[in-house]
């Protein structure tokens, strides 16, 4: 039993309380207010009762993205095409009007907008209809919104009192109700409206006396400037004296349906090459016709001139019939197809081909998909062989060849490219050096040594010849720098001679220099070095192919070439010296190896020696350059590194200490500076820059120079000294593992 509002009577609801602030439900969207929360409380806290529910539009979980809607949605936007009846009271013309309007719904938020198109003089103001926000449910649901469940095709929608009829939406709209399970139904009728119907038979009958045409050719020029259509046709002009069959290029411009034709004059025909064929405009099928009279030809056909009645100017009248007026066919895109004949002025051309986008343009627009090419062209001449006249004698091959290459003579371009990709810096001389002999019997020449280098900048050859002494030899340059001839070719030719390369250049060799045969003994670390590291240039350093050549020569004796290793090596070592090595490898492969490949594979599985002979090396090339330029600032530069070290541990990272030495000039040659910074590197690329300062200090840890560091007058005089083994001990065992496989 409630009580009477009588005073004594009421309970007071704020008593208790410490809170009254008001929660904010309401917010903007788009610039227009609507409700954005419904979880929150009311006034001090306390739930409300019967608030207004925002329920969205749900989608199906896990099958689109996890983004937020106003991402996963954004300009994604369903378009209906509705109707709704307008009562009109007021006139007797008409009792109702059929309004025509356009409803988006926007997925990212719900908001729906509502447009109707503008009419002519309609008197009425239209665009949009209703603006972009979030629309409410009729009643009794008016505390909900509208989603995308409640729209389908032939389904009425009320807006604030006014009933939508939807009959159509475009298909983006269709394929996104579909995919969210709803039924679309089909395409509905859309009433006309009576009164517009009567306002266009008034506009029939109020056309002026004087009906002047309009020919709109923009819309035409807008849509299809620069689209044109390339067709390849025949001309079959031999039955006439003198002629024969003429290639020709058809261009119809899609722009203004003119036609323009290009004969493709081969070369030494005789013709004159003149601009066009056929200029650009229409083509007429039926041509050629008579001379018509000046004004016969034209788009308007005048009835009847009159002046003076209005001012001074005239008036004139235009047949809407177009009585007497001359009708010409021009040719159209849909009369030209591969295999057709057209008439060009009374010549019969077929066409035999067309271009990529003439085939997309009309399967596109009229489905044909059969575009065979008719074969029109002749078998190309055969190309006359160009001879050279052989070689003179005088300058270089080049050289004279570019004499009968032009009238105006050029001078031989050389392989710039290469050149600076091969040409010596720092470290890197980009020079193979080889330590040879003659291949003779003469008890004098036999003992003689050769220095051959190969300078892989310009393919040259340099021979040197060490002075020995006593040996009743001068020495000194035995071939000048150049490029060489394999023997056995004829000088005066018109091929090119075919030179000696650096792939024809290893250990063991015998090669031609000029009438002087050479044989390879050894080459230098540098040579070694860069045939391994390019084993694709050279086959005789490539690891990979001498081992499949070993394992093709021993696989069928595979066990007895084990037992071999293994009788040589009976206390198991598993560690061969390498002229040990070398006899056996000449012993299983009865010499089918160069010298050169087996050192190869003594190299790759040599066993790897301490570099404390480099580093040694090292330091004494750059205590030279050091004391060379008096540099002894090194207590500064440590003082630099501990100020930098802030942790005080007493290392630094490599690139640090480098742009240190850098910053303070130190005159040491970068790569030689790299080289050293990795002798002191630990494995986090961390150096201890007091230990590293100190070996290069020149004044407190001097290293002996090495004599053989003194650079000579000529880059090729080496001192002669033995060949040098290319490692001193082979692990076998590693070698037999990759051939044939280890058994217990």
């Amino acid at each position: 039993m409630s009580l009477p509002l009588l005073p004594g009577y009421t309970f007071n609801k704020n008593v208790g309380k410490e809170k009254f602030h008001k929660s904010q439900h309401w917010g903007f969207c788009n610039h227009v207010r609507m409700l954005v929360d419904d979880k929150k409380t009311g006034i001090g806290g306390k739930s409300l009762n019967g608030h207004l529910k925002s329920k969205y539009s749900i989608f199906p979980q896990g099958i689109g993205s996890d983004a937020p809607s106003w991402v996963a949605f954004d300009k994604q936007v369903l378009s209906f095409d509705a109707y709704f009846e307008d009562e009109v009271p007021d006139k007797n013309q008409e009792l109702y009007r059929i309004r025509y309007c356009k409803i988006f719904f926007y997925l990212e938020d719900d908001t729906i907008q509502v447009l109707e198109p503008q009419q002519k003089n309609s008197g009425m103001p239209q665009g949009t209809f209703i603006r972009r926000h979030r629309i409410p449910l009729p009643p009794p649901k008016e505390d909900e919104f509208y989603t995308i469940h409640d729209f389908n095709i032939n389904k009425d929608v009320v807006f604030y009192s006014r009933v939508f009829k939807i009959y159509n939406c475009d298909q983006f709209t269709k394929n996104f109700l579909r995919k969210m399970g709803t039924v679309v139904n089909a395409p509905g009728y859309r009433p006309d409206d009576p009164y517009m119907k009567e306002r266009e038979k008034t506009f029939d009958r109020m056309n002026p006396l004087r009906p002047y045409e309009r020919f709109d050719t923009l819309r035409q020029f807008l849509e299809h400037d620069g689209h044109v259509l390339r067709f390849y046709c025949l001309w079959d002009d031999s039955e006439s004296m003198f002629g024969d069959p003429r290639e020709l290029v058809l261009h119809y411009f899609l722009s203004d349906d003119t036609i323009e034709v290009k004969e493709v004059i081969p070369a030494n025909s005789g013709r004159d090459a003149v601009p066009l064929f056929l200029n650009r405009g229409k083509l007429p099928k039926f041509a050629p016709t008579g001379i018509y009279n000046p004004g016969q030809i034209t788009d308007r056909t005048i009835l009847n001139v009159f002046g003076g009645l209005v001012g001074n100017r005239g008036r004139y009248l235009l047949d809407n019939c177009k009585t007497g007026a001359l009708n010409q066919e021009f040719y159209k895109p849909e009369d030209l197809k591969i295999g057709a004949t057209i008439n060009i002025w009374g010549r019969k051309v077929i066409i035999c081909d067309c271009d990529e986008f003439t085939k997309q343009y009309y399967k596109t627009k009229y489905g044909v998909v059969d575009f065979n090419p008719i074969p029109y062209k002749n078998p190309p001449p055969p190309k006359a062989e160009r001879t050279f006249p052989p070689y003179h004698g005088y300058g270089s091959e080049e050289d004279s060849l570019c004499s009968c290459l032009g009238l105006m003579p050029k001078p031989p371009q050389k392989d710039f490219k290469k050149f600076m990709e091969k040409d010596s810096f720092g470290l890197m001389s980009h020079v193979l050096r080889f330590l040879a002999k003659l291949d003779t019997e003469d008890c004098v020449d036999k003992e003689r040594r050769f220095i051959i280098s190969y300078y892989l900048s310009d393919d040259t050859i340099s021979v040197y010849e060490p002075r020995m002494r006593n040996s009743g030899i001068l020495g000194g340059k035995f071939l000048e720098r150049d490029r060489i001839r394999k023997p056995g070719q004829l000088l005066y030719k018109s091929e090119p001679s075919e030179f000696f390369k650096a792939q024809d250049l290893f250990v063991g060799a015998h090669v031609c220099f000029n009438g002087h045969n050479f044989i390879l003994l050894n080459g230098d670390e540098y040579a070694f070095t860069y045939m391994e590291q390019h084993p694709d240039e050279f086959p005789m350093s490539n690891v990979e192919l001498i081992l499949k050549k070993l394992k093709d020569i021993g696989s069928p004796s595979a066990r007895d070439i084990k037992l071999i290793f293994a009788s040589i090596d009976p206390l198991h070592t598993k560690v061969l010296d390498y002229e040990t090595f070398r006899n056996v490898m000449m012993n299983i492969t009865n010499e089918k190896l160069t010298e050169h490949e087996i050192m190869t594979i003594g190299r790759y599985y040599s066993v790897r020696e301490d570099s404390s002979g480099d580093l040694t090396f090292l330091l004494s090339f750059a205590q030279e350059q050091l004391k060379k330029y008096t540099f002894e600032i090194f207590d500064k530069m440590i003082a630099m590194c501990e100020y930098k070290d802030q942790a005080k541990t007493g290392l630094l990272p490599s690139s640090a200490i480098r742009t240190l030495c850098k910053s303070f000039r130190m005159p040491v040659p970068d790569d030689l500076l790299r080289e050293l910074l990795s002798k002191f590197e630990d494995s986090q690329e961390q150096i201890d820059y007091q230990k590293f300062f100190s070996a290069i200090n020149w004044r407190v840890s001097a290293v002996s120079p090495f004599q053989t560091l003194t650079c000579p007058e000529n880059e090729d005089t080496w001192n002669y000294v033995a060949p040098p083994l290319p490692v001193k001990c082979v692990k076998y065992l590693p070698l037999l593992e990759d051939l044939f496989g280890l058994e217990d």
